[in-house]
């Protein structure tokens, strides 16, 4: 009996030892580094947060196009907007560092010094929506479903993990192939953590409108097909009170309704249709919003510092073109976009001229390369262009007068040395070829951007046709990569990583749902990209971007747009946010209602119910399919609506799109 009794507190003690190591192994947050977090163990909440914060209130949002899908994670499908709602991360992002995760789901992360795995402790209070639990094997289903099912990019994305394994119900560890991606924990724990136990008995890769299970802040409300959906909180939300959580999600209700253009959905906040609107033209936040509202103190305007990387919007060329596979061709053609003069005719005077994919950063190449660059740059310089190795490429600037006789000049010599020479007035090669190109345009906004650029081409013998189609044929033509030039955004963190395997690595040329649009296969490029994502200080990180970004400059795969280093936005004034915003971010969910603002008393508002009226913006677009929408990587952006958005709006909750991490403000116009 008293072996027996023995026997039993042995045991009951060895449980409460293991319960202990495992509450005490790893720690609360994960650094890129291994330097200390900013906040430390057992903080109450982020500084930019009012954790008094009242709930209450409806937030009202606007989307473009239209969407069929509420499964984001795969490339079939338009997705809807703010989806992530809906769903926890393991870890949940810091907007104040550059790349510190606190833990959401996960209470505790371990990470041995040789970086070759990292393990997950769930926390036993987590619950999806339906009341179970999330355990370790719905971690392992999330990321073996996502490889194998989901968009093409999870898997470059995470190739670097060799395998997932479920150590108990509350215990996960990723292994990994090597120790030298020093991101990819912090990338894991922004994985969002899927029901095993509902996608049983569903198709995963199939699109629908059936409302998913999440156990996020927010479930999946009245959905409209196409033009609306609502989100509403979850008042018994297992993480409200944690430490990374407390202060956000402050609205019951969530609602983005659809519009099929820009303009039609600028008078409709104007008619107090939604409440925030990112602004991305530069003609409409200076003359766009006037009204009475706005002078009455009912709606505000304001810019917010940006001080993210702001990454590089260009007009791109897709390098399967056989035309456009000679360097000097499209450096040619980008000689004749006269930035200065759109700048002072079309955008106020608004935008600095963009050179560097990292630019508002340290991580931008300036002058010649330094001597850790060079020791970078010499293996490759066989591969290289000359230029590489001089002073940062910057486009040539013009005096805005619209003559550009210069840069004219030294576009034609560049054609002439690649066997290009003007006939008829047209520009045609050695075999009579005319150089002719499309310009595949999604939103009539950017028409009047692009009409000079055709001019100035047109003065050389190029022609460039202008082509606008709807939302779900761009899509498509995009995934198909069927076009010539298109405008779109590179979106860059302030620690860049993995996701730049997605952007310019010779792996993702090929992949439908990849951001390597223009089809960019440079050896020297693959080897910089791996350098840089297995830089092991931030000194190294800041060495190998530079250095590619040196490269990305002289490939010329792109015509440079432009860039604001703010936030433009407005929105009625019905809201207070805390007095603290954070560094990296507009912080939209730390935002309340407040009752007792303008925006919310006296004239009522004119709010359409989509439900009861006819959409004023004209028929819902029926797209068929999205480029992954869903981000496991950085919790507060969302993936860019063409043209028009390289970040996320600031309206963004938790992303779910792996290769943006913190997205700069790209810009239409």
């Amino acid at each position: 009996m008293l072996a027996t009794l023995k026997t039993t507190i042995g045991l009951i003690l060895l449980t409460l030892a293991a319960l202990s190591q495992a509450q005490d192994a790893g720690s609360h947050a994960l650094t890129l580094y291994g330097e200390s977090p900013k906040y430390p163990e057992g903080f109450s909440h982020f500084d930019y947060v009012n954790p008094e914060a009242p709930k209450g209130g409806t937030l009202r949002l606007s989307g473009f196009g239209s969407f069929d899908s509420l499964n984001g994670f795969i490339s079939r499908g338009a997705a809807a907007d703010q989806l992530n709602l809906i769903y926890d991360t393991l870890t949940f992002h810091s907007l104040d560092e550059p790349f510190t995760e606190y833990g959401l789901l996960a209470e505790r992360i371990e990470r041995p010094e040789d970086n070759t795995w990292v393990r997950f402790h769930l926390r036993e209070e987590a619950r999806f929506h339906d009341g179970e639990p999330v355990t370790a094997e719905d971690v392992v289903f999330t990321f073996n479903t996502l490889l194998e099912k989901g968009a093409p990019f999870y898997r470059a994305y995470y190739g670097d993990v060799k395998e997932v394994v479920a150590d108990s119900e509350r215990s996960v560890t990723f292994h990994f192939h090597n120790g030298q991606n020093r991101e990819l924990p912090l990338v894991l724990g922004q994985l969002p953590v899927l029901p095993a136990h509902y996608w049983a008995e569903r198709e995963f890769d199939h699109t629908g409108l059936e409302p998913p299970l999440g156990s996020g802040p927010y479930r999946v409300g009245n959905v409209r097909p196409g033009r609306s959906i609502a989100y509403e909180r979850v008042e018994d939300y297992w993480g409200a009170d944690l430490p990374a959580v407390r202060g956000f999600f402050n609205f019951d209700r969530v609602v983005v309704d659809y519009y099929r253009d820009t303009g039609v959905a600028l008078e409709a906040f104007k008619a107090g249709q939604f409440d925030f609107n990112q602004e991305v033209s530069a003609r409409n936040w200076a003359t766009g919003y006037d009204s009475p509202a706005l002078q009455a103190g009912r709606i505000i305007k304001e810019e917010i510092p940006n001080q993210n990387t702001q990454g590089m919007q260009g007009f791109v060329f897709n390098l399967r073109r056989p035309h456009f596979q000679d360097r000097r061709v499209r450096h040619a053609i980008s000689l004749l976009f006269d930035f200065e003069w759109a700048n002072g005719r079309l955008f106020h005077g608004a935008y600095t001229r963009s050179a560097s994919f990292f630019a508002n950063s340290e991580l931008a190449a300036v002058g010649t390369p330094n001597e850790d660059e060079l020791k970078l740059l010499e293996p490759l310089r066989d591969q290289l262009p000359a230029e590489a190795f001089g002073p940062a490429y910057i486009p040539p600037k013009t005096d805005g007068s619209g003559n550009i006789r210069e840069q004219m000049r030294k576009a034609y010599a560049l054609l002439q040395e690649a066997g290009w020479r003007i006939e008829n007035d047209q520009l045609v090669n050695e075999q009579g070829e005319p150089l002719s190109f499309e310009f595949l345009l999604v939103q009539a906004d950017f028409e009047r951007v692009l009409l000079p650029f055709k001019r100035n081409l047109a003065s050389l013998g190029i022609d460039m046709n202008l082509r606008r189609i709807d939302t779900s044929q761009y899509i498509n033509r995009l995934r198909s990569r069927d076009f010539d030039m298109i405008v779109t955004g590179f979106g860059q963190s302030n620690s860049p990583g993995n996701e730049q395997r997605e952007y310019w690595h010779s792996s993702s040329a090929d992949n439908p749902g990849s951001r390597n649009l223009m089809g960019l296969k440079d050896p020297a490029v693959d080897s910089l990209v791996e350098g840089l994502i297995q830089a092991g200080s931030r000194e190294a990180l800041v060495t190998h971007t530079r250095a590619l970004d040196r490269v990305l400059r002289v490939t010329h795969f792109l015509v440079p747009n432009f860039h604001t280093d703010v936030y433009r936005v407005a929105y009625w004034n019905k809201f207070a946010h805390p007095a603290q915003s954070p560094k990296y971010d507009i912080g939209l969910f730390t935002w309340w209602v407040d009752k007792d603002k303008p925006g919310t008393i006296g004239e009522p508002l004119l709010i359409t119910d989509p439900e009861t009226e006819a959409e004023d913006s004209g028929p819902a677009f029926e797209p068929t399919v999205e480029e992954g929408s869903v981000d496991p990587a950085k919790p507060q952006h969302q993936q860019a609506a063409p043209e028009d958005e390289n970040e996320a709006p600031a309206s963004s909750a938790p992303a779910m799109d792996p290769s943006a991490k913190t997205v700069p403000g790209e810009d239409t116009e």
